[in-house]
């Protein structure tokens, strides 16, 4: 009867080895890759950034305009009250899906790069 147990455990120790080395190298290329496309999705994250916000050369260029005409004695093309075009700015549509979908990959990625390393340190 010892002997059977003997046997077992060794090829249930031979077996969950390899398992455990199959899984761990497993583990190690999906932090590789998640640690890569989480780069690569923060590059993209920040350049496409910018277009979230109202150009500030607007903004600029709308009172100069407005100090041009006060300058110039056209006081009713100048108007009243200062211009303010980021006031009705808001960025278009398909940014803010495109930025939506790009935040929830990196999040995803930075969740199975977390995943794999409470894997590999069970």
């Amino acid at each position: 009867r010892s002997h059977f147990w003997a046997a077992y455990n060794r090829v249930a120790e031979e077996h969950d080895d390899e398992f455990l080395d199959r899984y761990k190298s497993d583990m190690d290329t999906m932090l590789l890759f998640s640690g890569l496309f989480s780069t690569v999705s923060t590059a993209f994250i920040a350049a496409m950034e910018s277009n979230l916000s109202p150009d500030p050369n607007d903004t600029t260029h709308a009172l100069l305009t407005q100090l041009v005409q006060i300058g110039l004695g056209n006081f009713t093309a100048a108007g009243s009250t200062p211009v303010a075009p980021a006031s009705t700015w808001s960025p278009p549509t398909a940014t803010v899906r495109v930025q939506s979908i790009a935040y929830a990959s990196l999040a995803f990625s930075l969740l199975a790069a977390f995943g794999a390393m409470l894997c590999k340190q069970w």
